[in-house]
C-alpha cells in the first residue's frame, strides 16, 4: 500500500484557548508539500498530531510508512556524537573491534561493511564531512541541523517532516537543504518560511483561521493564486457593498410609495367618500403590507451585509501590507560609514576580520554575507562601538539605528507606544498613532507591552518605532531580520523596507529576502 497520512475531521484546540483547527480534513501523498501560515496558526502542533506527540480530541489521523522527523530546537547532551545521532555507535563498535581481530563470530555475522561508506556519504549529501565521534556540542548549530537531516536520509523513511529546517543556517547549509528537497522523491511536509525551499515543492498548504487550503504547484503558482484570489475577493466585495446599496434604495423607495398611498387614503377618508368598515379594512391590508414589504427588506438586508462581511474577511486575511514611510533625505554621494583596513577579534592574535575596507556611500543597499563564523556579527560590533579595532579605522558618519536579533533598541517593559515616543520624543500622539498603524499596530494593538509580543510582531515594532518617526535615521542596520518570522511577517517588513529612502547594511542568509528589499551590493566574508 503507498505511503500517505490522512487527518480526518479532526478538531484540537490548547488549554483555555479556540480551537486552532475544527474538523480539519488534509491528505498527504509521496509528493513534497510546503506547510505555510501565520506564527500561532497551528503548524507546528499539525505535525505533532499526526507524529502522536499531541493527543487528538477529536478526528483520526491515519499513517502509512514510516516517519522521519526533524524539529525546530534539539537537545544535545555532552557526550551525544554524530554517530549517537545515527543511532549507529553499536554498529560501529563492532566494526572497530573486527578491525582489530576482537569482534565475536556473532559480532562479525552482524557486521555492517558498508556502514562507514553510507555514513560518510549521508553527510556529505548535507555539506558535511566530519568523523562519526565527532562531539554535537563542538559542532555549530547549523552543522547540527544539517547532521540532524542527514541521520534522516540515513534511515531512509517514507516521509519527512521538517520544521523549520533552515532556519540558522549559513547559505551553504540552506543550499545543501534545499538541494536534498529538490531531489527528494518520497513523500515531505516541511513547515517554512524559506520561499527558496518553498520553491521546491509540489505543493503549498496554508493553515489559516479559517482552516486549511491546498495549492497544486510551488510557491510561485501559489502566489499567483493567492493574488487571483485576492483580486476576486475585491470583486465580491464590491458587488456586495452594491448589493448592499440596491436594498438599502429599495427599501427607502418602497417606504416612500407606502407613506405616499397612506396620505392618499387619509385624505379620502376625511371627504367621506367610502364607508368606514371599508377604510378599516384598506387600513389593514396597508398595515399588513407595510410589515411584511418591511421584515422583507429586513431579510434582504441581513444577507447582502452578510455577504459584504463574508468578502470584506476575505479582503482582511488576503491583502498585503503596503508602507509609507517619512524620507530620510539622505544626499547620493554622502558617505554614511567607512572600514579602513580594520583588524578586530576577541581573542589575542585570533583575528576575525583583518585589514577589512568598505564604504557605503548614499542610499546603498549593502548585504553582508557569508559563512557561520566568518565575522558577519562582528563588523555589526564593531559599527556600534561594542568592539574596538585592532587597527585600522572606522568612521559612522551620519546617525544610525541598529536592529539586532534581540531588538534591544526597544524596552521589553514598556508599550510599543511608549517606545515610539521615547525614540521619537517630538511626536506628538498622532504623529504616533499614525505610525504605528502603517505597521499594523493600530488602536489598542499599539498599547500591547514588548516583552508579550511575537518575533514577527517584534521586528515590525522596532522597524514602526525606529522608521516612523519624523526624521528616520540615514542608516539602517539589520541582523538577520527574517530568523523565526512567518512568511506573512516576513513580506510585511520588506513592504517596510522598499519604502525607506536610505542606506540600508543587512546580513541575512535569506537569498530572497535580500532580493526583495532591492540589495544593489554585497560584502562576502570568507572563514579563516
Amino acid at each position: 500500500m503507498p505511503a500517505s497520512i490522512t487527518l480526518l475531521d479532526v478538531t484540537w484546540s490548547p488549554p483555555d484557548r479556540p480551537p486552532l483547527f475544527s474538523h480539519l480534513n488534509l491528505s498527504f501523498g509521496t509528493t513534497r508539500t510546503g506547510l505555510v501560515g501565520r506564527n500561532g496558526v497551528g503548524k507546528t502542533t499539525l505535525l505533532k498530531l499526526i507524529t502522536g506527540e499531541l493527543q487528538l480530541q477529536t478526528g483520526h489521523v491515519s499513517v502509512i510508512g514510516s516517519l522521519g522527523i526533524m524539529r525546530q530546537t534539539v537537545q544535545v547532551s555532552p557526550h551525544e556524537t554524530v554517530a549517537d545521532l545515527f543511532g549507529v555507535t553499536q554498529a560501529l563498535s563492532i566494526l572497530h573491534r573486527a578491525e582489530q581481530g576482537e569482534a565475536t563470530d556473532n559480532e562479525l555475522a552482524d557486521a555492517d561493511w558498508t556502514l562507514e561508506t553510507r555514513l560518510a556519504s549521508a553527510l556529505s549529501r548535507l555539506g558535511l564531512r566530519v568523523p562519526a565521534n565527532t562531539l554535537l556540542t563542538t559542532m555549530s548549530g547549523g552543522q547540527r541541523t544539517r547532521a540532524g537531516l542527514a541521520a534522516l536520509l540515513f534511515a531512509e523513511p517514507d516521509f519527512l517532516l521538517l520544521d523549520e529546517p533552515t532556519n540558522n543556517l549559513d547559505r551553504e547549509g540552506r543550499e545543501a537543504v534545499i538541494s536534498l528537497l529538490a531531489s527528494w522523491r518520497s513523500g515531505a511536509i516541511v513547515v517554512s518560511h524559506d520561499r527558496e525551499l518553498l520553491e521546491t515543492m509540489d505543493a503549498i498548504v496554508e493553515l489559516t483561521t479559517l482552516g486549511a487550503t491546498r495549492y497544486g504547484g510551488n510557491w510561485t503558482t501559489y502566489r499567483e493564486l493567492k493574488a487571483q484570489e485576492l483580486a476576486a475577493a475585491k470583486r465580491e466585495l464590491a458587488d456586495a457593498e452594491k448589493r448592499v446599496a440596491d436594498v438599502n434604495r429599495s427599501a427607502q423607495a418602497t417606504a416612500e410609495r407606502h407613506d405616499r398611498t397612506s396620505s392618499n387614503g387619509r385624505k379620502n377618508a376625511l371627504k367621506g367618500g367610502a364607508p368606514r368598515i371599508v377604510l378599516g379594512g384598506m387600513k389593514n391590508r396597508s398595515e399588513n403590507t407595510s410589515g411584511e414589504n418591511a421584515r422583507l427588506a429586513e431579510r434582504r438586508r441581513d444577507e447582502a451585509l452578510d455577504a459584504a462581511a463574508v468578502a470584506r474577511e476575505r479582503i482582511e486575511i488576503l491583502q498585503p501590507l503596503t508602507v509609507q514611510l517619512p524620507p530620510t533625505h539622505l544626499p547620493p554621494g554622502k558617505t554614511v560609514l567607512r572600514f579602513e583596513e580594520i583588524t578586530v577579534g576577541y581573542e589575542p592574535d585570533q583575528p576575525i576580520l583583518r585589514d577589512l575596507s568598505v564604504d557605503i556611500i548614499g542610499p546603498e543597499r549593502l548585504a553582508i554575507t557569508g559563512s557561520n563564523g566568518s565575522g558577519k556579527t562582528t563588523v555589526l560590533a564593531v559599527i556600534a562601538a561594542q568592539l574596538t579595532p585592532w587597527t585600522g579605522k572606522v568612521d559612522v558618519l551620519t546617525d544610525f539605528a541598529l536592529l539586532d536579533q534581540r531588538m534591544s533598541v526597544l524596552d521589553p517593559a514598556t508599550s510599543i507606544r511608549d517606545n515610539f515616543h521615547r525614540l521619537s520624543p517630538g511626536a506628538d500622539e498622532n504623529a504616533c498613532r499614525t505610525a504605528l498603524a502603517r505597521f499594523m499596530f493600530r488602536a489598542e494593538a499599539a498599547l500591547q507591552i514588548v516583552s508579550t509580543l511575537s518575533g514577527g510582531q517584534l521586528l515590525r515594532a522596532g522597524l514602526a518605532c525606529v522608521l516612523g518617526g519624523l526624521t528616520p535615521p540615514p542608516l539602517l542596520i539589520l541582523d538577520e531580520p527574517t530568523n523565526h518570522l512567518d512568511i506573512d511577517s516576513i513580506e510585511a517588513v520588506e513592504a517596510g523596507l522598499r519604502g525607506y529612502d536610505g542606506a540600508l547594511l543587512v546580513v541575512s542568509h535569506d537569498e530572497a529576502f535580500l532580493i526583495a528589499i532591492g540589495i544593489t551590493r554585497r560584502l562576502e566574508l570568507t572563514s579563516r
